[in-house]
């Protein structure tokens, strides 16, 4: 779908030259990649036929709403099959995280399923405050409950090995973790086992195992193997009833090295462990009791055997591991973190969920009426293109979209949200954790770029950064961006530090969009403002009312919205200063100036008093727009690293238009931009800047240290991007397709990806199809993009309705909306404050 929408053109060149289609050549008898059959033999290469004829058949077959179609079916089957999974294999993502699991590439362990999160000392104390915890067993659980209490403490706490129990008291916490020394299922057991049962206070959560003893006692016989299952069976009744009032879990033994065990061990095999653990799944009545299987360990032991260094005991690393995953298993479902979906459930409806849920079963009723009892006829509207500086006018008149085509987007629109619920809030499909490596990102990236290279083609105007080129660079970008996320890049600092600076290009461009159309177009009305605002927040809004997110989380919304409204506001403040008054004199040329030192001076002072800023944006009610989690913190973050590049884009713009003006540019299809003696000094220049610029990224030693250079930085390789982009003429004539395509969605793909992309909030992969990971990005990066596009044609369709061009209107609209929204932000902070 998204190869067929994207190189499409009317007249396509060949990739590497720049010959175009013989006006005998139907573009359906053409591969729009860049390879047409007539200039084939000239420019193109045998692969590059295969990719040509292959598009040229998905061009005859395939269009956006096929697409959009089959990813419906998809969903459907998808649905069904996992349905049907979770009723017949059981849908606990606790068992997923204690029963199964594997090492990926980093030496990270990763459930099947589901995501473990990383337990700091402050959140496991906060979620163990007033419980008890114990452990009980030899001295393998001895080892498990000293990495339990490492987590609690943040100390590298070791205790003299002794064979006694351990009553560990944390300081600054209620939370009590008890060790009980018992590595024989025998009456002294029997004995802890039933006082616990009848203790006033029981404990929350039991995990005990016991087996090697009881091995290297009886020699590994079967007479030992039959007494310990007989021990375990009596047991059970006792560990049943503990399970009625707090979490029992029964340690599955991991296996041993046994060449390295001592003479005395020698009976322990892996054999007998097999026997052993056999026995207790039977005797406990594991999978249909309470009781629940502890196997974590003995996975991972699986895994890392050469690391036992006596034999016998866990490696640090798994037994951190297992503690880990113990402390998820108490913890996922009272904390909630974000990245830690393993034993959480999905959680109840807000009251703000219900009332969204009930206005798209509304308008899906109201729109079923329309359309098949009344059967008036339905056809989409054109919709205003508010990014570019002109609107996409149709060819006749046509009033805003009636009744039933406002219910019937806000249907389509309820059906994206339920996928979006179910995917990152309803426990459907599966989660997993990202990993790093420099081949799952770089080989997706060569692939990108390379499909993108396929679809050149001329484009209509060839001045610089024409609207086709501004579309190509935020494609290819977004495209970066995804992968970045998707393949955990954020790890490698060079990496990190050169998205860093596509996102100082994304506010970059958004200065000089913005001022180049107040500029030409001088329109400062309140149509335009509004159309602008709903573009860019409709989607977010609808998500934070639907994924119970606050506003701050989709950061990059709130970053551009803000600097839309500066920019605004700095231009539409008197005197306003546009291209036919500034003909007139040079001194308005000034004004303009000034009115951007007046901003960077703005920008400035809040950025050299960070307690001034914070003293701002936590007043209510903006702190109900900036605040996540309580804290401006990633707010200011955010602001502070690219607070210069949107000023930086509003100056870069209003030269460019100055000496286009002034003629100095020569921007004739296929004419270089300069002169000879200006044009190769300036794109040697940009070169290297570009090159200095990489080397230093890649010598970073911290992201705090880069970041702090950043700011300053960041509009060097952006213009040295533009320069090498728009000097040759042949360059600035041509533009991707393919990326443009992707370009006029970037918004909607940046946001579509926090959940039906991804998953746990950005923080794991969402898998679809488990088992089969290429074929799961394959299938969950087609809906993903198909739910990206439909959603910018909902907003579009929207925006007519609610933003009418009469002023009168629009003011009474936006009065309610304003007093509604006033009413939720007090109801907020009533909450809240409660």
């Amino acid at each position: 779908m998204a190869v067929a929408e994207a190189c499409a053109g009317e007249r396509p060149r060949c990739a590497g030259g720049n010959a175009e289609f013989p006006p005998s050549v139907e573009a359906s008898d053409s591969a729009s990649w860049g390879c047409p059959k007539a200039c084939l033999p000239a420019c193109c290469h045998r692969g590059a036929q295969t990719v040509g004829a292959a598009y040229s058949l998905g061009r005859q077959y395939c269009s956006t709403d096929k697409a959009k179609v089959i990813s419906l079916v998809l969903v459907s089957l998808l649905l069904v099959c996992h349905s049907a999974s979770r009723y017949y294999r059981g849908s606990d993502s606790c068992q997923w995280l204690l029963s199964t699991g594997h090492f990926l590439d980093n030496n990270v362990w990763k459930p099947d399923g589901c995501t473990m999160h990383s337990y700091s000392s402050t959140e496991a104390k906060a979620c163990l405050a007033g419980k008890q915890v114990a452990f009980i067993g030899d001295s393998r659980m001895w080892h498990l409950f000293i990495s339990f209490i490492r987590i609690l403490t943040a100390t590298n706490y070791t205790p003299a090995w002794r064979h006694v129990d351990i009553n560990y008291k944390i300081n600054d916490s209620t939370a009590q973790v008890n060790f009980l020394w018992n590595p024989m299922p025998n009456a002294d057991m029997t004995t802890r086992l039933a006082s616990l049962t009848q203790a006033p206070v029981k404990p929350d959560a039991i995990i005990i195992g016991v087996a090697a003893w009881v091995i290297e006692g009886t020699k590994g016989s079967a007479e030992g193997l039959r007494q310990y299952k007989d021990k375990l069976t009596s047991m059970a009744g006792a560990l049943e009833r503990l399970a009625q009032d707090g979490d029992v879990y029964w340690h599955i033994q991991e296996p041993v090295r046994w060449s390295a065990l001592q003479p005395f061990q020698k009976n322990i095999t892996n054999k007998q462990i097999d026997l052993y653990n056999e026995a207790a799944t039977e005797a406990l009545n594991i999978g249909s009791s309470r009781i629940k299987a502890f196997e974590v360990s003995r996975r991972a032991g699986l895994e890392s055997m050469a690391e036992i260094a006596d034999g016998l005991h866990m490696a640090p690393r798994v037994r951190d591991l297992a503690a880990m995953a113990f402390m998820n298993s108490l913890c996922n479902k009272l904390a909630r973190p974000i990245d830690g979906s393993c034993c959480q459930t999905t959680p109840p409806l807000t009251f703000l969920q219900k009332m969204a849920l009930c206005v798209f079963m509304g308008s899906a009723l109201v729109f079923l009426i329309l359309h098949f009892l009344i059967k008036r006829s339905h056809r989409r509207p054109p919709a205003p293109d508010v990014e570019s500086l002109e609107e996409k006018k149709p060819a006749t008149a046509s009033g805003p979209p009636g009744a039933e085509a406002v219910c019937g987007a806000l249907c389509r629109m309820g059906l994206i949200m339920v996928y979006f619920y179910l995917c990152d809030r309803a426990d459907m499909f599966q989660k997993e954790q990202k990993h790093y490596s420099h081949s799952a990102f770089f080989i997706p990236l060569i692939m990108v770029f390379v499909l993108g290279l396929f679809c050149s083609e001329s484009t209509k105007e060839s001045r610089l950064l024409n609207r086709e080129q501004t579309d190509e660079w935020k494609g290819w970008m977004q495209l970066v961006i995804l992968i970045y996320h998707i393949s955990g890049a954020s790890a490698f600092i060079p990496v990190y530090m050169h998205v860093r600076v596509l996102v100082a290009a994304y506010l970059f461009q958004t200065g000089y969009g913005h001022l180049s159309f107040f500029w030409l177009k001088a329109d400062f009305g309140l149509y335009r403002l509004c159309q602008v605002l709903f573009r860019i927040n409709f989607l977010v809004l609808l998500l934070c009312v639907v994924m119970d997110r606050p506003y701050q989380f989709y950061y990059f919304v709130p970053l551009v919205t803000f600097w839309f409204v500066l920019i605004y506001s700095t231009l539409a403040m008197w005197p306003q200063i546009v291209q036919k008054k500034a003909n007139n004199s040079i001194l308005w040329h000034l004004g303009v100036l000034l009115k951007l030192l007046g901003l960077l001076l703005l920008i400035c002072f809040f950025a050299s008093s960070q307690g001034l800023f914070e003293s701002t944006f936590t007043a209510w009610p903006l702190s109900a727009l900036f605040e996540l989690n309580g804290s401006i913190h990633e707010w200011w973050f955010r602001w502070k690293l690219d607070r210069f590049a949107v000023m930086e884009g509003m100056l870069f713009a209003f030269l460019y238009l100055l000496l286009r003006k002034k003629q100095v540019l020569m921007e004739g299809r296929g004419e270089t931009l300069f002169s000879a003696k200006v044009s190769i000094p300036l794109l040697l220049l940009s070169l290297l800047s570009f090159i200095t610029y990489s080397v230093w990224a890649s010598n970073c030693k911290s992201k705090a240290q880069c970041n702090e250079m950043h700011p300053y930085i960041s509009v060097v390789p952006i213009l040295a991007f533009i320069l090498i982009r728009n000097i040759p003429g042949s360059a600035r004539s041509m533009y991707s397709s393919f990326f443009a395509w992707f370009g006029k969605i970037s918004l909607e793909l940046f946001i579509c990806q926090y959940h039906i992309w991804l998953a746990d909030d950005t923080k794991s992969i969402l898998v679809l199809i488990p088992g089969n990971p290429s074929l799961n990005i394959l299938v969950s990066s087609f809906i993903f993009v198909c739910v990206a596009h439909e959603v910018s044609l909902i907003t579009n369709v929207l925006a007519q309705l609610l933003i009418p061009k009469d002023s009168v209107v629009l003011l009474k609209r936006l009065g309610a909306l304003g007093l509604l929204s006033l009413l939720l932000l007090v109801r907020g902070h009533t909450s809240s404050g409660a």
